[in-house]
């Protein structure tokens, strides 16, 4: 039995809990715990591009851009206006390159100290609860020991842990998509210790090959009543373009959130439901486009090494590839299953799970890497709704309709972002040439686009 915590339902009744999202990114955390019924008080993000977009969907959250080790807990509370008021949850996952299963795995890695800040942040407030998020490597090897000594460090601090800890794949929880993710849940000494969300599917039915039938929704499921966007040649230039919809299955119905769906306890954004957005177009050879065609659904196309979503199965999981300090490489996105193209970042946020009305930024680069950065949102709301029993609270629906930001956030360059946020801007290797480069290709892609229908 479900203990209850020392606040009692009554005084909790209709009151959405608040939260602070540490490491936020574009906000797949933080959509997660809103729609469980949480209100988001504040979120704090290094990256002045994931912070445009974080304020575009998230308009009325204060967004602290700033590093998480420059900022103290009382600095917090009056940079996001919140006083003495008490903090229900801290959630976030620290930047992962120090201990991921991708690469080296050090544990002396300088991006590690972190997770240390994380600690001195959530027992600074005096959160009631906390969510840690992070990749599965945590668990593996000789990083068992850094998670041993974070638990401790949380103890230290006057927080319990649920133990032993879980790490949770989206695709148990309703989304087309293998993505392991640990999960450390914990509370302050004396209240009640959340517990880890059930799954939705079962273990046994759990499918072990990307072309194996899926249990849950499909990638067709996911994508198949979007336009293409190779219809469409102004998607060359931009990234959004009117469009009509095709059937849609019961997950893209709660993720086009048409009347009362996919809402869930979160705020309902007004939107254009007939915008087809986050779709700019890749270019690829004939050569490519050849290859990709030939390559059976569910298999890696062998000189790309993309993998081809099967229409029956699950997406393998998106990666961000690596951010402007490291060489802005980007992370190959799957191969679609009906087109001789990479999905688009639009295709990629349905398979993660985000809702039509979240946009992400203009570029296929930095859109593709927020997805790939994030937690899925409808895993991160499941594990906020743990934590939402656990504080004995009963979620209720958010009355208020919001609009969304100034669209031109999405489309800030670095130095353009920081300047709005008042920053400094992150050293890039990614610079202008590389960006001009592809808008020139673009122009001549159109340019051929409008010769031939001329012809």
């Amino acid at each position: 039995m479900r203990s209850a915590s020392k606040r009692s339902r009554k005084e909790t009744a209709g009151m959405r809990p608040i939260g602070i999202d540490l490491f936020a990114g574009a906000g797949g955390l933080s959509l997660g715990f809103e729609q469980a019924g949480f209100d988001l008080v504040g979120a704090v993000e290094i990256d002045p591009v994931h912070c445009a977009v974080h304020k575009f969907n998230f308009p009325n959250t204060p967004v602290i851009a700033s590093p998480i080790e420059n900022l103290t807990a009382d600095e917090l509370r009056k940079s996001l206006g919140i006083g003495s008021r008490e903090v229900d949850c801290v959630f976030g996952g620290p930047p992962c390159q120090g201990f991921s299963l991708i690469g080296h795995r050090t544990l002396d890695d300088p991006r590690n100290r972190l997770v240390s800040h994380f600690v001195n942040i959530v027992a600074g407030l005096g959160a009631r609860t906390f969510v840690f998020e992070n990749v599965k490597g945590l668990t593996v090897g000789a990083h068992r020991k850094f998670l041993n000594e974070l638990v401790e460090a949380f103890d230290a601090a006057g927080y319990e842990v649920r133990l032993p800890w879980r790490v949770l794949d989206a695709a148990q929880f309703g989304v087309p998509q293998h993505r392991e993710r640990l999960f450390l849940l914990g509370v302050r000494k004396g209240l009640a210790v959340p517990d880890y969300p059930s799954q939705q599917t079962n273990p046994a039915d759990r499918p072990t090959l990307l072309n194996d039938l899926a249990v849950g929704p499909t990638c067709k499921d996911a994508v198949a009543d979007l336009p293409n966007a190779d219809a469409f040649p102004s998607l060359l230039k931009g990234d959004s373009v009117a469009a009509d919809f095709g059937d849609s299955s019961e997950y893209a119905l709660s993720l086009r959130c048409i009347g009362n769906a996919g809402w869930y306890f979160g705020y309902e954004r007004r939107w254009n439901k007939q915008m087809l957005t986050s779709s700019a177009r890749t270019i690829h050879t004939s050569i490519s486009q050849r290859r990709f065609r030939e390559t059976k659904p569910g298999c890696v196309e062998p000189i790309s090494r993309f993998l081809k979503l099967s229409p029956d199965g699950l997406c393998n999981t998106l990666r961000a590839g690596t951010d402007g300090a490291r060489g802005a490489f980007t992370s190959p996105r799957p191969i679609h299953y009906a087109y001789a193209r990479c999905i688009t970042v639009r295709e990629m946020a349905r398979l993660h799970g985000f809702p039509d009305w979240f946009r992400f930024h203009s570029t296929k680069w930095h859109g593709a890497r927020q997805i790939g950065n994030s937690v899925p949102p409808p895993l991160g709301r499941a594990v906020a709704a743990e934590i939402i029993r656990a504080l004995g609270v009963r979620p209720e629906r958010a009355t208020d309709v919001l609009d969304l930001g100034n669209p031109l956030l999405l489309s800030m360059e670095m130095s353009e972002a920081a300047e709005h946020f008042g920053v400094i801007a992150p050293k890039s290797r990614r610079d202008r040439k590389s960006g001009a480069k592809k808008r020139k290709q673009q122009e001549i892609e159109l340019v051929r686009l409008r010769l031939k229908k001329r012809a």
